[in-house]
């Protein structure tokens, strides 16, 4: 099967050596996506706020690579505060609601930036 690797132009990429996103055959797999927006910046503070913007991340991944957040069949997202665990699922309930797929909800000892409150792996399927 032939590999696509999906790059959002993220300087991590570059820096760690991974890619946004891997598509294989009709399997996506969205490595961790923080709420970071396209000039870097993080809404501090905000769980809510944060775990939207990493989805609307997820979603442009998917969207280069063919799919769609209705193909998401997995989610696990990662959060340095689990006490903001429901401003998270909000934000993920908001968007998978009607979709539902399998997930999980971990606390983390802190990311990679102490301002990122929450980080996101989405797996998608678009096979049949």
């Amino acid at each position: 099967m032939a590999r696509e690797n999906i790059s959002s132009g993220s300087k991590w990429e570059s820096l760690i050596g991974y890619s946004r996103a891997v598509k294989v055959g009709s399997y996506i797999h969205v490595s961790g996506t923080t709420g970071t927006d396209a000039k870097g910046q993080l809404d501090q503070d905000d769980m809510y706020a944060q775990t939207k913007q990493a989805l609307k991340n997820i979603e442009a991944a998917l969207k280069q690579a063919g799919a769609s957040m209705k193909d998401v069949v997995r989610t696990r997202l990662y959060l340095a505060i689990i006490g903001d665990w429901e401003k998270a699922a909000k934000a993920h309930g908001e968007v998978f609601g009607k979709i539902g797929p399998a997930t999980a909800i971990v606390e983390v000892g802190r990311l990679v930036d102490p301002q990122m409150l929450v980080e996101i792996e989405a797996d998608a399927y678009i096979g049949e």
